[in-house]
């Protein structure tokens, strides 16, 4: 299994050294500290962790306000951090891995841990459906519905996101996408494009069981026969 790579954030720079000695000899590599909210926000956003390491109480941004700010666009999977017990109840609402105290006893660091490392566990957070998507752009947030995008089509470690006459590039992966915005209707018809169903228009049939794919706007799409099973569906659903 391959490492898991984690942000430690924490305001007290002890603690953030105990939780990395904690890590010494396991498999996480922790790709960056913080000190503060803000900061965890534009590193998650970064960095797009599996495992976040996370104190409650901070002075810019809480550790709840740290998740809600990233939600729409990467949510890793969290394990809190803190000295104070009275937010646990809040934690698990926000589906938290675990609850550690502190000072951190190692043997419930190593039982907390090994919950972050389960290949189920990680596989449902990356598959969780996503509702809004972030965009960035002079320095402006937006938020684009999944309904709201025709298709998308990878570009490097980016995607581009067509929705109407405007296009988006976003920092997420094709493949990513494609499992978070199954459940809204969206369907891999190439390596590198998914498309909204609701935004086909026609399917006219080519060689070897492939498809043009012609979208509501006129964008004309080749399927690819590795991906042609879905539009197969499609057709014999309606």
């Amino acid at each position: 299994m391959a490492a898991l790579r984690a942000l430690i954030v924490d305001d007290e720079a002890l603690a953030r050294e105990r939780i990395r000695s904690l890590l010494q000899g396991t498999d996480v590599a922790v790709m960056e500290e913080c000190g503060g909210g803000r900061d965890a926000v534009d590193a998650i956003l970064e960095h797009r962790p599996d495992l976040v390491f996370l104190d409650v109480q901070m002075p810019d941004l809480d550790g709840f306000e740290v998740l809600d700010a990233v939600a729409s666009e990467w949510l890793p999977a969290v394990i809190f951090v803190t000295a104070y017990d009275e937010y646990a109840i809040k934690a698990f609402d926000v589906h938290a891995i675990d609850y550690l105290l502190k000072p951190i006893e190692p043997e419930r660091f190593r039982k907390a841990l090994a919950r972050a490392t389960k290949r189920d566990l990680l596989g449902l957070l990356d598959a969780r459906p996503i509702d809004r998507l972030v965009i960035r752009t002079r320095g402006k947030v937006s938020f684009l519905k999944p309904s709201e995008i025709d298709w998308i089509e990878a570009d490097g470690k980016h995607v581009q996101l067509h929705a109407g006459r405007d296009i988006h590039v976003v920092r997420h992966t094709l493949t990513g996408l494609e499992q978070r915005l199954t459940p809204h209707g969206f369907v891999r018809v190439h390596r590198s494009a998914i498309v909204n169903v609701d935004r086909i228009k026609e399917l006219e049939p080519w060689f070897h069981g492939e498809y043009v794919v012609i979208l509501k706007d006129g964008t004309t799409l080749t399927s690819s026969a590795a991906h042609s099973q879905a539009l197969h569906r499609i057709i014999e659903a309606t």
